[in-house]
């Protein structure tokens, strides 16, 4: 039995030794001590007392107790056994006791070993019984009455319980704590899983939404094109397919590279060069009826942009390839400029075009952005915002109805490339 109120201690229950001293481990230091103490007061009544007529009796019991206690490393420690044997040598002892009290040293050694064997409650009964035991011996011996044989023995068990519950209790709350702190532990672990799928999520939407969306949509662009002007122009139209064909096969590309977590395939084969990948993007993006330039400034073609990590540079690309994919889709723009500039302390880039506008104060972007989840659209704005922050740049788009559109990324140099956006 566990007393109401306290934790219970499943893994020493399994083992069959629930006493409030089972997580001291001494047993085998006790054995020792008890069958010495045996061994010694076997000696001690032969000396005082002969081979009188109970003395044949007393060695067998004491010969009987000494095998138990060499037998309490054997006995099963699983069930009832160990209350059992408890018990067992605990009657054998005071019945011992009581024909000869040279035996009550004995009970010193076996209180030790109730308390590491059963319950509180059970144990501390066992222990003042054999405290009342002890204490009937020495007054069957003493010529008068002496206080100090019972409030001796009383004393020494009370104190002896007191101080071994309260390491119970401190250990058993210390266990707690542990429990505790492992079940936080693993607590933390499953969040932090949770929110790496859910980073993991987000970043494939953004991969799929800014590279293999865009290319569907310019493939959708292209095609409508395409069948509008199929009989007036068909030359233009085979030129619009044939554009079609080729944006298809660089949105399966991108899918692989975006499963193997690559970078853009602009920034392949160009020596990391960013100005070169943004060159070919600007080419793809003029395909689809909008003339794009792309003007760069500052230290581009020196160690500034050299230095730009992959990550950054990776983000740049996806971002201007939403944006002009955005011109195309819905600014009605007939003219689009990237530039690059390149600072010593930043590095921005922009892309302005003359289209249509719209509201980008914060409550209208936020409507829009609602809109378009509504309708099962793309991230977005939102998306391009996201990815730069997590790299630690900012986004900024500035609009107008009627008066266009540009949309800003800018990257404090020395940005860290280790926040890739995985």
């Amino acid at each position: 039995m566990v007393p109401r109120g306290e934790p219970r201690d499943d893994a020493v229950v399994r083992d069959g030794v629930r006493g409030i001293l089972a997580p001291v481990r001494f047993g085998r230091a006790l054995q020792l001590v008890l069958i010495a103490l045996i061994v010694v007061s076997a000696i001690r009544y032969l000396l005082r007392h002969g081979e009188g007529e109970n003395a044949i009796a007393i060695m067998a019991g004491a010969a009987v107790l000494a095998v138990m206690a060499v037998l309490q490393g054997v006995v099963p420690r699983r069930g009832a056994w160990p209350a059992v044997w408890t018990l067992a040598a605990s009657t054998l002892w005071a019945v011992l006791t009581l024909v000869a009290p040279s035996f009550a040293w004995c009970a010193v050694p076996l209180a030790f070993a109730v308390l590491q064997i059963l319950p509180f409650w059970p144990a501390t009964t066992l222990v003042a019984a054999m405290t009342a035991v002890v204490i009937a011996a020495e007054l069957r011996l003493a010529v008068q009455f002496d206080p100090t044989l019972v409030a001796g023995p009383i004393g020494i068990a009370f104190a002896t319980i007191v101080a071994y519950r309260a390491l119970d209790r401190e250990a058993r709350a210390r266990q707690q704590l542990l429990d505790e702190l492992t079940a936080t532990q693993a607590d933390l672990s499953a969040a932090q899983h949770r929110a790496g799928a859910l980073a993991e999520r987000a970043r494939l939407s953004r991969e799929i939404h800014d590279s293999v969306g865009q290319d569907l949509s310019s493939i959708n662009l292209l095609l409508q094109a395409a069948e509008q002007g199929w009989d007036r122009r068909p030359d233009a139209a085979r030129e619009q397919v044939r554009s079609a064909a080729g944006a298809a096969r660089s949105a399966l590309d991108e899918v692989r590279r975006v499963v193997r977590d690559l970078a853009p395939g602009e920034l392949e084969g160009a020596a990391g060069s960013l100005p070169a990948a943004l060159a070919r993007v600007v080419a793809e993006a003029a395909g689809d009826g909008v003339h794009v330039q792309l003007v760069s400034h500052g230290a581009v073609d020196g160690a500034g942009v050299a230095e730009v990590p992959l990550p950054v540079a990776s983000a740049i690309i996806r971002t201007v390839r939403g944006a002009l994919a955005n011109v195309a889709e819905h600014a009605r723009a007939s003219r689009a400029v990237v530039s690059l500039t390149v600072q010593p302390d930043e590095l921005r880039l922009d892309v302005r075009d003359d289209g249509v506008g719209f509201d980008a104060r914060p409550a209208a972007m936020a409507a829009l952005a609602a809109q378009r989840r509504a309708a099962g659209r793309g991230q977005g704005i939102r998306g391009m915002a996201d990815r730069i922050a997590q790299l630690g740049g900012e986004l900024q788009v500035e609009s107008t109805p009627g008066e266009g559109t540009t949309v800003s990324l800018v990257f404090p140099r020395g940005a860290d490339p280790q926040k890739e956006d995985r």
